[in-house]
């Protein structure tokens, strides 16, 4: 089968997967969790319990704030001790509910048991009930709630289903771990969600330097025999699994400006997103798990991890758990070395969409920015087909008006430019920065309608 890419930009970071050995371990329970109640792209979930309640591993602590939100669950059984503001890892202040730990008592009708189950529900909307009442949300970055983005609106229909398995960030390996350790889980994830969208062809995109999950899932494709699913080897290429990227490089289409990919019959769903959709329905497990990657360039060999933690887990204890911080550190980040954000605050906890994190030295430190060279070797990288050096110009001219005629605002926020520069000019800063002002911009307009 030939390899598949997407049509513009890109660049070829190493891959420095140094955890892909590393088996999937049990993360143990801290003494206590933090829950926050934004960990999901919309409005703040809010709480329905109260201080001193005891509550069950998978009970409903928060309810949807809105349309655009979603359910969250206890990860542990305990008891509530504060529901109060606590600073995120970016050092915002989010709502938390405090849980004492006092055991891991699961809620009734929650299956923990490792048997597969591969029989589909017929009824859609049952499916839809178990995944939104179970608090799934997409785990590629966004954390958008699952149900809603496996509802198309009226007027459109998915013509196929991509399963995200790229996993082009450097370092990463959860992804590839999930892929290998649970194979079936995956598969069947992605029949239910091809069944709920109308028996659309499902296309599982994996990239080249991934030979062991590719032959995994093609294996695990064969063997349950779900109509419509494939798996499609895809060229390593940063940022291969945006969504836009693997929408061209799948299907051959491209989403316009200010579109969305059910606007050209895609609907992208991550393969960690992809079992918690088969836990959520066929398990009725609630989104309280997922696997992180514990790495970087500090770390020695022996100290890489994979873990399957529950969320709200301070990070001081899962760095406590994987030996420490290494000597050298220089920054620590939460999620990947390009769109990662370093942690400004270290006393954060886990969240849904959790993914990695990363301790890396000397080579983070920021070079001295010198005078651009009109090289344009940003604008060669950017895969939305942006001029970046162009971007950075307006944004310290504060021109928004012809920010958002460049279309800033489809700026994925990739770092591909930044990356790519011979000067080390800063630009996904002052085009990060930009791209909000002119989203806030586009927001104000669109609310006066």
């Amino acid at each position: 089968m030939a390899k598949r890419t997407f049509s513009i930009g890109g660049i070829h970071p190493a891959d420095n997967k140094r955890s892909r050995d590393c088996r999937i371990e049990v993360l143990p329970l801290p003494p206590k969790v933090y829950v926050s109640m934004f960990q999901h792209l919309g409005a703040q979930a809010k709480p329905i319990v109260a201080v001193g309640d005891s509550v069950k591993a998978g009970q409903i602590i928060a309810e949807p704030g809105g349309f655009i939100s979603a359910y969250v669950h206890s990860p542990v059984s305990g008891v509530v001790k504060s529901i109060a503001p606590r600073r995120d890892f970016a050092g915002f202040n989010v709502m938390h509910i405090e849980i004492d730990v006092q055991g891991d008592e699961w809620a009734e009708g929650i299956d923990l048991s490792p048997e597969l189950v591969t029989a589909i529900p017929e009824d859609n909307a049952f499916i839809l009930d178990r995944i939104k009442m179970n608090g799934v949300v997409g785990l590629g970055g966004a954390t958008f709630p699952t149900h809603v983005k496996l509802s198309p609106p009226p007027g459109k229909k998915a013509d196929c289903l991509i399963l995200n398995g790229a996993e082009c960030e450097p370092y990463l390996t959860s992804d590839f771990r999930i892929m290998l350790e649970r194979t079936d889980e995956i598969v069947v994830g992605a029949a239910i969600m091809q069944k709920v969208l109308g028996g659309c062809p499902c296309v599982i995109g994996i990239e080249e330097n991934k030979p062991e999950a590719i032959a995994a899932m093609e294996a695990a494709v064969a063997r349950l025999n779900y109509p419509g699913i494939r798996v499609q080897v895809l060229r390593k290429r940063y940022p291969q699994g945006g969504e836009k990227q693997l929408i061209d490089a799948v299907m051959r289409r491209q989403v316009r400006s200010g579109g969305l990919p059910i606007d050209v019959g895609a609907v992208v769903q991550n393969v960690a997103t992809s079992l918690a959709v088969y836990e959520a329905v066929q398990k009725n497990k609630p989104l309280v798990t997922n696997v992180l990657t514990v790495t970087g360039s500090v770390i020695p060999a022996d100290r890489q991890r994979n873990f399957l933690f529950r969320i709200g887990v301070p990070f001081p204890f899962i760095i406590e758990q994987a030996g420490g911080v290494p000597e050298g550190t220089v920054k620590i980040v939460s999620g990947g070395p390009m769109m990662g954000k370093a942690m400004a605050n270290l006393d954060a906890t886990t969240v849904k969409g959790s993914s990695s994190v990363l301790f890396l030295g000397d080579e983070t430190r920021r070079k001295p920015a010198g005078p651009c060279i009109r090289c344009t070797r940003c604008a060669g990288a950017c895969p939305m087909g942006l001029e970046p050096y162009l971007l950075r110009r307006l944004y310290s001219a504060a021109d928004t008006d012809a920010l958002e005629k460049n279309a800033v605002q489809d700026c994925i926020e990739c770092g591909s430019c930044q990356y790519s520069c011979p000067s080390n000019i800063p630009l996904l800063d002052s085009i990060r920065i930009a791209k909000s002002q002119v989203m806030g911009i586009i927001r104000a307009r669109n609310a006066k309608k």
